[in-house]
């Protein structure tokens, strides 16, 4: 049954000229000044996410984008930071990018925001998809194997760390601690000063494939999974659900379809369907722009992602539209109650689904996302029992 509502931003700026026929994303280049007011959005919509009874505010980690697109580069910091200018909302990290961080120092910085927000920030890991920013620190993307394997080790390592007094590890990329003499003795082992009091640690991860590997992993650490993006439209949503019940039944884990996972949609509420698609469309698009060219909508091919950079080309090209991602479900829009059914229908589906997050699409400027998360709260989610309205009426 779904009992929670979640929203995510990823850290952009307002674009103006967005679209297919708009600016190309790679002709974008901001002004600091202007690239740090994501900050600010962040700071607003955490705010108001809180106001109007949310129940977590993800944001992801991206760095060197002077596009505009995302811009927060740690969202542990920003998420600390949030804790103390909200009351009650979770803060998600959706998702720290473990191959640019040396895994244990992202470990202490988690058990640090854990302990001082008293436990409102949430744990996330994923393996990156910018070349640009993974490359440049250092770890491998290009080689999708060596990335995979990198981050497994990682997140092997932090675990340990997180639920062991004492702990060491030897692998292919790390050997910890090092046997170097300390204090006069050789280190055999070590201790995450502080460690996460909230434990288990409430862990997720971004779900794009699902490939068996994937999720036998995540399943072994206790991971939950965010299926999100254009996976939500790509058909692959029942077959994960299964999938991932099942690597979590190897595990000892009893679990109904849907348990431990979100589905993530954009959305955007409207007086019918046509007027939704009309408004949202060319925000749409720009987020397809963006996230086209980086290969995660499976579906694209070479010409289309070129056209994509090229608005003289995309005016005779076809190209992905709102309309194809409402039919086929990754995009919720129309009135509250057309969103309500929508959102029914999947719950009937998967009983064990308890959480939903949703987001409008890239380069939606902040007084449009800041109607529309509101809109949401108070017409979509006390059909659910949640929301701005039910938190008035408990009152």
């Amino acid at each position: 049954m779904i009992t929670k509502f979640d929203s995510t931003y990823a850290g952009h700026i307002d674009l103006e000229n967005v679209g297919y026929a708009g600016t190309p994303v790679n002709d974008r280049f901001y002004s600091n000044e202007k690239l740090a007011t994501a900050l600010h959005k962040a700071e607003v919509t955490a705010q108001a996410l809180d106001r109007l009874g949310y129940n977590a505010f993800w944001m992801a980690e991206h760095h060197f984008q002077p596009e505009g697109t995302e811009c927060i580069p740690n969202v542990l910091m920003m998420a600390f930071h949030l804790s103390h200018i909200t009351k009650n909302i979770k803060l998600g990290c959706g998702f720290n990018i473990t191959p640019m961080w040396h895994p244990l120092r992202l470990a202490e910085d988690y058990a640090m925001a854990d302990i001082l927000s008293k436990g409102r920030v949430i744990f996330g890991v994923g393996r990156g998809y910018h070349t640009r920013e993974v490359e440049t620190f250092g770890a491998p993307l290009l080689d999708q194997e060596a990335n995979r394997e990198l981050f497994e080790e990682q997140v092997d390592i932090i675990f340990k760390s997180f639920n062991n007094e004492r702990f060491s590890h030897k692998g292919k990329h790390y050997t910890l601690p090092p046997e170097v003499p300390y204090r006069g003795y050789t280190l055999k082992d070590l201790t995450l000063v502080p460690r996460p009091v909230n434990l288990p640690v409430e862990c997720w991860q971004p779900i794009q494939g699902g490939s068996p590997r994937a999720l036998e992993f995540m399943a072994k650490h206790g991971i939950q999974g965010v299926i999100g993006g254009g996976s939500a439209e790509g058909g692959i949503v029942h077959k994960v659900m299964v999938d991932f019940q099942a690597a979590n039944a190897k595990y000892g884990r009893d679990t109904q379809l849907g348990e431990r996972l979100a589905i993530g949609f954009q959305f955007y509420i409207a007086d019918s369907v046509e007027q939704g698609i009309k408004a949202a469309g060319k925000y749409y698009e720009e987020n397809m722009k963006m996230f086209g060219e980086l290969r995660l909508v499976k579906a694209l091919s070479d010409e289309q992602i070129a056209a994509m950079r090229d608005p003289k080309l995309a005016v005779n090209t076809k190209l992905p539209r709102i309309e194809d991602a409402v039919k086929a479900g990754g995009f919720l829009t129309g009135t509250p109650a057309d969103v309500i059914e929508s959102l029914k229908k999947i719950e009937k589906a998967y009983p064990g689904l308890s959480r939903i997050t949703v987001t409008l699409p890239l380069g939606t400027p902040l007084d449009v996302w800041m109607e529309q998360i509101e809109r949401f709260s108070k017409e979509v989610m006390p059909a659910f029992g949640a929301g701005a309205s039910v938190t008035l009426a408990a009152n």
